[in-house]
């Protein structure tokens, strides 16, 4: 974010300049698609960079990012505390959105969830990558469903996402189950069946849902407050 920042301050990146790929940049920097996503979405909250879903990320000419800050500024006032509210919103917008990607799902994305499946098979042992590969799989399919307003709010919501899943990794067998689902998930947008994804990514959000409801007994549970 800072290098990208400072070619911009510099003139070496010029309003309209289109950014390198996401995984060119996660390649470059040595890091996550998810991390690359988080670095464009403050310096597009520094108001820097416009990202458009299926088109790229470009310097700024001066577009109004109104709705990722409206949301931002919700996420970060502590509203959704211990509450249900993001489980809930996720029930209702993901098997649809997961639906719609099955009928309009392109390669690159399909690479991606691939990658991500494979990333998390290999990574039981290791939380932190688990958990990127887990936000990866998730944006991509939010990419794929080519709404850019679906892809920025879940954007949006990363930092929320990422706590959640790491209680759910303290969960005895929780990334084990979240990860027969992502392959059911997958294996449904392979087949494009809109109503395959649909259930799948349904029951994935149960499962969810369920898991991290333990986490939330363990953490009260915990002298300290925390889950490991």
């Amino acid at each position: 974010m800072q290098q990208i920042e400072q070619s911009i301050q510099e003139g070496k990146l010029k309003p309209g300049d289109q950014l390198p790929a996401e995984r060119e940049l996660a390649q470059e920097f040595g890091v996550s698609r998810t991390a690359v996503r988080e670095a464009v979405k403050t310096l597009s909250e520094k108001g820097l960079v416009e990202a458009y879903s299926g088109r790229g990320t470009f310097v700024s000419t001066g577009k109004s990012q109104a709705i990722r800050h409206s949301l931002n500024s919700f996420l970060k006032s502590g509203d959704l505390e211990d509450s249900d509210y993001v489980a809930e919103m996720r029930e209702i917008l993901e098997p649809e959105f997961t639906a719609l990607a099955a009928t309009r799902i392109e390669e690159q994305h399909l690479v991606m969830m691939r990658e991500a499946v494979a990333v998390m098979d290999r990574s039981m042992k290791n939380p932190d990558a688990y958990i990127e590969a887990d936000l990866d799989f998730h944006l991509a399919l939010a990419e794929a469903a080519g709404n850019p307003l679906i892809l920025s709010l879940l954007d949006s919501l990363v930092g929320v996402l990422r706590e959640q899943r790491l209680g759910i990794f303290s969960v005895t067998g929780g990334p084990e189950r979240g990860q027969v689902h992502h392959k059911l998930i997958l294996e449904a947008i392979e087949k494009r069946s809109a109503s395959g994804a649909r259930k799948a990514m349904r029951a994935h959000l149960q499962q969810v849902h369920q898991d991290s409801k333990v986490s939330a007994v363990m953490k009260t549970k915990s002298p300290k407050g925390h889950s490991s």
